[in-house]
């Protein structure tokens, strides 16, 4: 039995433009987050936390691409920079509720205004309105189908 002929196989045919697509984004993304004296990891929270009243790391964790093992070095930082603080939870001393300081709220409406004005050019080149969303519903179903194999769903 011989190799399949895989350059004609109709998935892998997206594979490696997606991944192109997203190794550019990022490249793009980050230098630019850079420019704004973030990492990406402490855009990701800051901007994740603006517009609420705060929240666990766990909700953060979930809610962010910041992974849990770097979750609470990058809050230390932000932390030490006066943009975010950490409360107890009443009835709870296990978990805390990370929230924006006043210093972080202003620098997030900044940075993320910024970095939206940064970004939405090389959308607005590559999709019209209608093709962004038939990209995010195929992105969402294509990402789901990977998580479910991870969760152990077939």
């Amino acid at each position: 039995m011989g190799l399949p002929h895989l350059k004609d196989d109709p998935h892998l045919k997206v594979l490696r433009p997606l991944v192109e697509a997203y190794l550019a984004f990022s490249r793009i993304d980050n230098r630019h987050i850079r420019m704004l004296r973030l990492t990406p990891s402490q855009f990701d929270v800051i901007v994740t936390l603006g517009g609420t009243a705060g929240l666990t790391c766990s909700q953060l964790s979930s809610s962010t691409l910041v992974t849990k093992g770097t979750l609470t070095g990058v809050l230390d930082r932000l932390a030490s920079k006066g943009l975010i603080r950490r409360e107890s939870i009443a009835g709870d001393k296990r978990r805390t509720k990370v929230r924006l300081t006043e210093k972080g709220h202003a620098l997030c409406e900044k940075v993320f205004a910024a970095h939206l004005a940064y970004i939405r050019p090389f959308f607005e080149r590559a999709l019209s309105q209608r093709e962004v969303e038939t990209a995010r519903r195929l992105l969402i179903r294509m990402r789901n189908s990977f998580q479910a194999r991870e969760d152990g769903q077939s």
